[in-house]
């Protein structure tokens, strides 16, 4: 494949030619060569954006993704680096699907709300914040209690 500007690279992954120079100056992208004082990408490249891309799909942060392709000469291969990253983000999903679990069930109780005044509203809203810290508190009892017979 011939060398590709910026612009081209840039084209081909729906990103701004701006996102290609960030990628580069933190270390994610290779430093590029240039002709002519433009910017060029090989085969090479584009391949390195294109998991850059899907890291990003699957809700990498730039700081994530930086840690994929930080040195590999003191570090793990990119197969270790993948499966660590990935089960962080398992875990971080599981926690972001018990909170929408959460909102779903606040929004369909909010559904039923039949207040004529928002302090009678507030005040329903509060009380069910100190039942609910109240259940958590009990929980963390009972769960204290089963780690000491344990």
């Amino acid at each position: 494949m011939p060398d590709l500007t910026i612009s081209k690279v840039a084209k081909q992954f729906g990103l701004r030619a701006s996102a290609l120079r960030y990628y580069e100056q933190i270390g994610v992208l290779p430093a590029t060569y240039r002709r002519g004082g433009q910017r060029l990408y090989d085969e090479s490249a584009v391949r390195r954006l294109a998991i850059v891309q899907r890291a990003r799909e699957l809700g990498f942060t730039i700081k994530e993704t930086q840690i994929l392709f930080s040195d590999f000469s003191c570090g793990p291969p990119i197969s270790e680096r993948w499966h660590s990253l990935c089960g962080a983000k398992l875990e971080e999903l599981e926690i972001r699907i018990d909170q929408i679990h959460e909102m779903q069930h606040m929004l369909q109780k909010m559904m039923q709300c039949r207040c004529a005044a928002f302090d009678q509203c507030g005040a329903g809203i509060l009380e069910g914040k100190r039942k609910r810290s109240r259940e958590r508190q009990q929980a963390a009892v009972s769960e204290n209690s089963a780690d000491g017979e344990a």
